[in-house]
């Protein structure tokens, strides 16, 4: 079963395209009608990991879209070490130079995680901790896989974490439950609807925030 924890009607297709190609117009201020720039971080680096089948179904989904563009931060192309140090070694800092350009750059973020013992990977708490100013101000939302839970007990472990770094997390999100059941060997989800629908109000969100903190800040830059 695929799954959104919205409680909220679904808008007709129809009426999500206009709300998003109406969102530049509504809060790009001073000329800046750039597309946002969406982080899809691929939260996963366990070997056999289910992560890139659903993260491509859900780059289709943002691709689709005129007003975001998409940078992947895939972790298990990035070796980062759990010990934090203000001074990284030449080869940290080379790990970072994978991911940090990427972070800094984004208007907002999605966060694909699994589910391991009830929280969310090792690897997506060390890329969180190695940074910290690219994420402030800025949206999250997340996209979650798992057995019978859909990865939403990680995913409510992630919340307080973004929100200690000044991020706003959307509601709203997207969770496969029992994932490896929903897509076929091709990698295509069986019955995409309802995840197209809630992939839609998801995203329709994530664009709302990131035109209206992007305006914010060009304003007034945050923490002035």
């Amino acid at each position: 079963m695929t799954d959104t924890t919205s409680s909220f009607p679904v808008p007709a297709p129809a009426v999500v395209s206009s709300a998003a190609t109406s969102l530049a117009s509504a809060f790009g201020g001073g000329g800046d009608d750039a597309p946002l720039r969406v982080a899809v971080i691929v939260g996963s680096n366990r070997e056999g990991r289910f992560g890139p089948t659903v993260a491509e179904w859900l780059l289709a989904r943002v691709r689709e879209r005129s007003d975001l563009t998409v940078d992947v931060v895939d972790l298990a192309e990035v070796d980062l070490p759990t010990s934090l140090s203000f001074r990284p070694s030449t080869a940290v800092s080379t790990e970072l130079a994978k991911v940090t350009p990427k972070l800094a750059a984004a208007d907002a973020f999605i966060v694909l995680t699994p589910e391991y013992n009830h929280s969310y990977p090792a690897s997506l708490k060390s890329v969180i901790d190695w940074h910290k100013g690219e994420w402030q101000a800025k949206p999250v939302a997340f996209v979650s896989y798992g057995g019978l839970s859909g990865g939403l007990r990680a995913v409510e472990h992630l919340r307080p974490v973004f929100a200690e770094l000044h991020t706003v997390t959307i509601r709203d999100t997207v969770s496969f439950h029992n994932a490896g059941a929903l897509f076929d060997d091709a990698g295509r989800h069986r019955d995409p609807a309802a995840a197209d629908a809630a992939a839609k109000a998801m995203l329709d969100q994530v664009a709302w925030w990131g035109w209206a903190l992007r305006k914010a800040k060009a304003d007034r830059p945050y923490g002035s």
